[in-house]
């Protein structure tokens, strides 16, 4: 297995304008007797996380809404690392029959590094050409499929009208191109714009 996920700590890069990710021990076993008790806080697009449709779409379904399945199942990992704008015609020699799942490697935010200042761009068409393919979950090694200062996320809304699911901020490190099995669940979080997960690849 390996582990695709960013860790969460007082250190873990952050949207400028988001919650930074905190834990604190709220008791302790010498104040209970029995058990250490901790909280956290943070935001909800916090290092590795799925967006809901509701993140950008007011109408749009919330966390608990999703349907779980998107989320475990074989994904295809494809290399886009030299592509600074990914677009249909870059992914038009994938072979994608039967793949509900891709996640496109950049290798543009390597795990540890600050938050970046610039991301490579996923062109708006990638909804109607995934959705064409039968794909319906799109991850990236990056936190966003738009670009950082978008207003009008065009990549968003196109995956959205498409029936297509956001997976944002894995790390894939050290990941090869290739089929594993997925596993990114999201928290059961009631009327959410989005939630961490723990992204796992499993090699099949």
């Amino acid at each position: 297995m390996i582990d695709i996920s960013r860790t969460l700590n007082a250190d873990t890069p952050t949207w400028p304008e988001d919650e930074p990710f905190s834990y604190d021990l709220t008791a302790s076993i010498a104040d209970t007797g029995s058990v250490n008790i901790g909280q956290f806080t943070t935001s909800c697009h916090t290092a590795t996380h799925i967006d809901a449709p509701f993140h950008f779409n007011n109408s749009g379904l919330t966390v608990d809404q999703l349907p779980i399945d998107l989320y475990v199942g074989r994904v295809l990992v494809v290399d886009v690392t030299t592509k600074q704008r990914i677009t249909p015609e870059d992914l038009a020699l994938i072979d994608l029959q039967g793949v509900r799942r891709v996640i496109l490697k950049t290798d543009t935010w390597p795990n540890g590094a600050p938050f970046p200042t610039e991301i490579p761009e996923l062109d708006a068409r990638l909804g109607s050409f995934f959705h064409e393919h039968g794909v319906e979950l799109v991850g990236v090694d990056l936190p966003s499929v738009d670009p950082l200062d978008s207003k009008t996320l065009d990549t968003h809304h196109a995956f959205e009208a498409n029936d297509i699911h956001i997976l944002e901020g894995v790390t894939l490190d050290g990941v090869e191109a290739g089929l594993y099995h997925l596993s990114a669940l999201p928290l059961k979080l009631e009327g959410a714009d989005g939630s961490p997960v723990r992204a796992i690849l499993q090699e099949i």
